[in-house]
């Protein structure tokens, strides 16, 4: 039959599939298929993404760039700054305990150690006196602490206001007077500022001429600050950048009776606005309750008065009664509040201007007597 074998064609084979054994075009045996063509197969026969591997010259233009962007340089992850090492944590210090409560031995000597360096500066003469015969090293050493458990224990006092004191300067203190037999409203404030005060300052009372004609009242008053109540040594010390306290009540509301108690006497002609406005400085009002109650004033003897030379003769429910023990006051509630500075530096020519310094004496009273009558309603009772 070769007619038949000639009209037929030779049609070559179909190449077999990548998993074939043979190949149409060249009739080799086909390879196998690896693993990149199992790879072309999955991904459509796209063309592997082929790693770029930085130069270091990139590497390090890449660190210098600022760290607020994410810089990439051709690598498939961004290249980040490198962490900054943590700090080596310290050794804990464990702190060491709250000392405790100071022994009675431990205050008796500090008492005695303290007692005697006082004793040396005296002796020695290493101590400070100024013109007036205020001696601060005796007053902080000595009648402070004398006085310091009547303020705590005895009175309780409570103090107020002691921001509107100035740390530095000269400033004058106004405050209501009482206490009959032995007034201590000015030992009190003087001792508020020196143990309350940030600064512990001292304040310079002004006094009467009475006090200073006493034997040893008089001393330990200059010794304390006290000095006569006159506008030239008022001056004098708000110059020098002092506290000067000032009770314009005088031996009128020192005498007044338990009936009037914490009614304002008349504050005289306003001899203390006076020198204030002529030392620029300001007037702070100064409020105490508790000091009507020490010495209740039951009664005067006048004729005792004139003839001991005497304001008036006080009788209290323990005085002359009970002797010597009838000087001892009474535990009455005592409360301290220093009111809102009132300025006098826009007030340059109100010295000679007697309505002026008359209106603002009476700002200063009306200021006190509203406060008083404020802080008595806050006080519970009068030993409470």
């Amino acid at each position: 039959m070769p007619e038949e074998s000639a009209s037929r064609k030779v049609i070559p084979l179909p190449a077999r599939s990548a998993t074939g054994r043979t190949s149409a075009s060249t009739g080799e045996p086909a390879r196998k298929p690896g693993v990149g063509d199992r790879l072309a197969s999955r991904t459509g026969n796209r063309t592997p993404r082929r790693q770029v591997i930085p130069t270091v010259e990139e590497l390090r233009a890449v660190s210098s760039e600022p760290a607020d962007g994410v810089p990439y340089n051709g690598i498939e992850e961004p290249v980040r700054q490198p962490a900054t090492p943590a700090p080596i944590p310290e050794p804990r210090v464990e702190a060491d305990p709250p000392p405790a409560a100071d022994e009675p031995e431990d205050r008796f000597e500090r008492f005695v150690a303290g007692a005697l360096r006082f004793a040396r500066r005296r002796l020695s003469g290493e101590y400070r006196v100024d013109e007036f015969g205020f001696d601060p090293d005796l007053t902080d050493n000595v009648m402070a602490p004398l006085v310091r458990p009547l303020f705590e224990k005895w009175f309780r006092v409570d103090v107020h206001g002691l921001h509107n004191v100035p740390d530095t300067g000269g400033a004058l203190l106004v405050a209501n007077h009482a206490g009959t037999m032995m007034p201590m409203d000015a030992a009190m404030i003087m001792l508020a500022l020196l143990d309350k005060h940030p600064a512990h300052r001292h304040m310079r009372t002004l006094a009467a001429d009475l006090v200073f004609s006493s034997p040893l009242i008089g001393a330990l008053a200059r010794k304390a600050g006290g000095t006569l109540a006159c506008n030239e040594d008022a001056e004098r010390l708000l110059a020098a950048g002092e506290l000067v306290g000032v009770f314009p009540e005088g031996f009128k509301g020192i005498g007044k009776p338990f009936s009037e108690r914490y009614k304002l006497q008349r504050f005289g002609r306003g001899g203390f606005v006076t020198a204030a406005l002529h030392s620029r400085v300001p007037i702070i009002p100064v409020s105490v309750v508790g000091s009507e109650e020490i010495y209740p004033k039951l009664a005067d003897v006048k004729i005792l008065a004139r003839l001991l030379g005497l304001p008036y003769f006080p009788l209290t429910p323990t005085f002359p009664w009970l002797g010597p023990l009838g000087l001892v006051p009474l535990p009455s509630k005592w409360i301290i509040e220093f009111g809102t500075p009132i300025p006098t530096t826009d007030l340059p020519d109100a010295a000679d201007d007697p309505m002026l310094v008359l209106n603002l004496g009476d700002q200063v009273r009306e200021t006190i007597q509203q406060t008083l009558y404020r802080l008595l309603l806050t006080r519970r009772t009068v030993f409470g």
